[in-house]
């Protein structure tokens, strides 16, 4: 059962904090998404993170007020969507890596060509819910909601994906036993 939406407020806490939290949320855009299923956090002291070094004009939205879209493409490819967390001033951020599909399939289906996989991935996520640079620094609340979910799911966590610095950080989480995470899955992923 879905909830009431998320206010940005609620990302205001540390990355961590939020990562745990959402898992188990439902992430519309325009009406279609899903149950947030995986997510990598991201943050000023990692190497990985785009927020590392301090201010970048490519990473400002991470430094902004929490709950608002950062938006980048990655390897020139693909979009990804990260949710902005902690205080302004701090440059923080949660990749949505995967959702289990759940409103409006049949547009995603539409948009990606095909039925499986529809939101594995955060390449595949963004195509299906028609994620692009455009909502770079959005907030939550119009377009875009976070719906609290009704009941705590088992979390798992593992190292992240397609990066090349600390990559043994277990900041991957997924719900355990989730078909619906992207590969490789996080161990008792499913």
């Amino acid at each position: 059962m879905v909830g009431a939406a998320r206010s940005r407020d609620e990302f205001a806490a540390p990355v961590g904090d939020v990562a745990r939290r959402i898992l188990g949320d439902t992430l519309l855009v325009d009406g279609v998404g899903g149950v947030i299923v995986e997510v990598e956090r991201y943050q000023e002291d990692d190497p990985a993170s785009h927020s590392f070094g301090g201010r970048r004009a490519r990473a400002e939205v991470m430094f902004g007020p929490p709950g608002h879209l950062y938006i980048y493409r990655s390897y020139g490819v693909h979009w990804c969507l990260n949710l902005v967390c902690e205080p302004e001033g701090v440059g923080s951020a949660l990749l949505i890596r995967a959702l289990e599909p759940t409103h409006g399939v049949d547009v995603m289906s539409e948009r990606r060509g095909r039925e499986r996989d529809l939101c594995s991935g955060p390449g595949r996520l963004c195509q299906a819910l028609n994620v692009d640079g455009s909502l770079n620094g959005v907030s939550l609340g119009g377009r875009v909601q976070v719906l609290a979910r009704s009941r705590r799911p088992r979390i798992v966590s593992g190292p992240r994906v397609g990066i090349t610095k600390a990559v043994a950080r277990p900041w991957r989480l997924a719900i355990a036993g989730s078909p619906h995470c992207s590969r490789p899955r996080v161990k008792g992923a499913s």
